[in-house]
């Protein structure tokens, strides 16, 4: 069962540097919900906040609260890696481990997670997964070679069946198609309308019409100048963002009149 995640008053630092202000949100279950902006507006600061990945950069911290379903993942006690497992994250380009095979690639998360599984199990998994991501017929007659073989669209695939072997109830996905032809991110794209069945998927995107065809929520992010924090201006239904913008700043960016 996919998750709710509620955002309340969030400010994220990097040292001194408040890169994004006072956010609040809700996002649905089972829904897809975009981000856009200008670059350096803080949509992908504010992505890896919700599962704790942007603590990996030395001096960064939060301000605020990110519950999913309730529980608060900065709440004292609460292991970064457990929020991690129930929110995984697929990002800008593809990062398959380029010694491993396909089959391994699918499952190393889970056995990054230290789970001992049966060669049957195993095998059962990595089906399911790439099944999930609808990289399964392309790929199940060289499940022993190397992941790097496959092309841009295919490893892109193969890291989103390796986010969901881990079973999460959340995934993320950073600019996911911004390294893909065409061809590729329409695959993509119709992933990600099957994914939100099972997921409650987010994703920040460069890409307007991107946003406008696989979301249902959109949260426009700026930056009033440079130095100052990113803060979230708007966030509605899709149609809603894109057809009638409450917020001026939100319709110049999106009718190109933004700068």
């Amino acid at each position: 069962m996919s998750k709710r995640i509620d955002v309340n008053d969030l400010n994220i630092f990097y040292g001194n540097f408040h890169a994004v202000k006072d956010v609040s949100m809700v996002i649905e279950p089972k829904t897809v919900t975009a981000f856009i902006g200008p670059s350096g507006c803080g949509k992908s600061t504010f992505l890896r906040t919700l599962n704790r990945m942007h603590e990996v950069i030395p001096g960064a911290r939060v301000e605020g609260e990110v519950s999913i379903d309730g529980k608060n993942l900065y709440a004292r006690g609460v292991d970064p890696v457990d929020v991690r497992r129930e929110v995984g994250m697929v990002f800008q380009r593809p990062n398959p481990f380029p010694t491993m095979s396909i089959r391994d690639n699918v499952l190393a998360g889970v056995k990054l997670n230290s789970k001992r599984m049966s060669k049957t199990a195993g095998d059962e998994l990595a089906e399911r997964s790439l099944r999930g991501a609808n990289l399964w017929n392309e790929v199940k007659d060289r499940l022993d070679k190397p992941g790097s073989g496959l092309s841009g669209g295919q490893q892109q695939r193969l890291c989103i069946a390796r986010a969901i072997a881990v079973q999460p109830q959340v995934l993320l996905m950073d600019e996911p198609c911004s390294a893909l032809d065409p061809i590729s991110t329409l695959a993509i794209e119709d992933l990600i309308n099957d994914l939100k069945s099972e997921f409650t998927v987010v994703i920040v995107t460069h890409n307007m019409q991107q946003a406008a065809r696989v979301s249902d929520r959109t949260g426009f992010f700026n930056i009033e100048a440079t130095g100052q924090p990113g803060q979230l201006v708007e966030f509605d239904d899709t149609q809603q963002i894109f057809n009638n913008p409450a917020q001026k700043a939100t319709e110049d960016y999106i009718s190109g009149r933004f700068g």
